[in-house]
């Protein structure tokens, strides 16, 4: 049985395309790193996106990031996955649109920032500037529940 898309589905394909990205992240130890690289968005039919990125690391080695997204009408939420290359833990994505239709918080939990041997709630949000650009930024969670950004993006389509 095939299910219909949403007007949530059509929201995902605004990622579609191929993009190159610059990121700046913050570690634990407060030490700013810099990215640039490529993400790749394509369709799994009409419900799903998947975008793979490369880049590479500060020691010279590549990562290599998988992002699923789609929506589940039964959740009433985004629902998706990421997994890197350098991490063992896959972090599953549940999330909403904002008001203004143009910002996408996915909520997800994963190993401790600065303790791996812990969990932390950690949110990853899109915002869709235009067509062309968006931006990416990634924030855990405090103790006080606060929130600290440690990431952020601006991705381009070339």
């Amino acid at each position: 049985m095939q299910e219909d898309a949403s007007r949530q589905h059509e929201w995902l394909e605004q990622l579609l395309g191929d993009w190159t990205f610059e990121h700046e992240a913050t570690m634990p130890g407060g030490e700013k790193h810099e990215m640039n690289g490529r993400e790749a968005y394509r369709q799994l039919g009409k419900l799903w996106v998947v975008g793979e990125l490369t880049s590479p690391m500060p020691d010279g080695s590549e990562v290599t990031a998988i992002t699923t997204l789609g929506y589940d009408p039964r959740q009433d939420a985004f629902v998706g996955n990421w997994v890197g290359s350098p991490m063992t833990h896959m972090f599953i994505y549940k999330g909403q649109l904002d008001e203004s239709g143009k910002v996408l918080t996915l909520d997800t939990s994963g190993p401790g920032f600065e303790d791996p041997n812990t969990t932390a709630d950690y949110q990853d949000i899109i915002e869709m500037v235009s067509g062309n650009e968006r931006r990416f930024y990634s924030q855990v969670k405090n103790p006080d529940g606060s929130w600290t950004r440690f990431m952020e993006g601006t991705f381009h389509k070339p």
